[in-house]
Formats: structure tokens, C-alpha cells, sequence
């Protein structure tokens, strides 16, 4: 892996995250109410992926950047939590989700027996968006059909 790869995919994965969290979390600071930062990591965060050492790294920081912010920032009222997609059905996924070989090594590995959808994180979104998790912060939400533990 070069150097400038590294640092290309930490500048977008984890840098941009940053940013956007700092943003939202002063305006959530200044305004009564505390309010809710949600980020999204990866699998790869949690168990490894050959030449992914850089996205896996990525990933992982954004986690732990979620729990410090969920410390950080509880006494305002704004609480931090993370989500980490399984395999998702989406366009950016959708070549690799149709390979067979792929397919065929994967999909067993998912106890449900599909791939994941947008639909599937709706009410995660919801929970989390909601005074229902008023209470809940510093938490990584594993949204993979039970690959993970698999």
C-alpha cells in the first residue's frame, strides 16, 4: 500500500468525519435540546481485510472518535452512536453482490440468508434520531444479518 493511498482514504473515511461531527456537534452545543451525531463504519472495523489496512483503519477510528464525542459531548444533551452495515444491497455493492464466486463464499456466512437493504436500517435511524434513545449513546449498532458473529 503506498503512502498516498493510506492517507487518501484516512483524509475522506476519517477526516471527513471529523469535520462533519465537529460541525454538527457546535451547532447542537449552542442551541437548547442536545440533539444526536450517528456515524457509519464498516465491518472492517472489527475483523480484518487483506490490503484493506487503510479503510479498516478508517473505520475503526470513526468508532472510537464516536466514543470519546459520546463522552464528551453527553453533558449537552447530544449523544453519539455508531452504526456498522453488514453486506448491503446498494449501487455501490451491487457488482460485487452479483458475482458468484462471491456469492457463494458470503452469503452462507450470513445467518439470514440475504443480503442487507436500506430498509433495514430504518428503524435503527428512527430509534436513534428519536427521544426514544435519550438515554443511549457511546454505542456501535451491528446491522448484518448476524454475519459478524458467524
Amino acid at each position: 500500500m503506498t503512502t498516498e493511498d493510506w492517507r487518501r482514504v484516512l483524509s475522506v473515511n476519517l477526516d471527513g468525519a471529523f469535520f462533519t461531527l465537529r460541525a454538527a456537534a457546535r451547532h447542537m452545543v449552542d442551541r437548547p435540546g442536545g440533539g444526536s451525531l450517528v456515524v457509519t463504519s464498516s465491518l472492517a472495523a472489527l475483523s480484518g481485510q487483506a490490503r484493506g489496512e487503510h479503510y479498516a483503519a478508517s473505520k475503526g477510528g470513526v468508532i472510537s472518535m464516536m466514543k470519546a464525542l459520546s463522552v464528551e459531548l453527553a453533558r449537552h444533551g447530544i449523544r453519539a452512536n455508531a452504526i456498522v452495515p453488514g453486506w448491503i444491497d446498494t449501487p455501490m455493492t451491487e457488482r460485487t453482490l452479483r458475482w458468484d464466486k462471491f456469492v457463494e463464499k458470503v452469503l452462507p456466512r450470513v445467518p439470514v440468508r440475504r443480503w442487507g437493504t436500506g430498509e433495514d436500517f430504518a428503524g435503527i435511524a428512527v430509534y436513534l434520531a428519536s427521544d426514544a434513545s435519550q438515554y443511549h449513546t457511546g454505542d456501535t449498532f451491528i446491522i448484518d444479518g448476524g454475519y459478524a458473529i458467524f
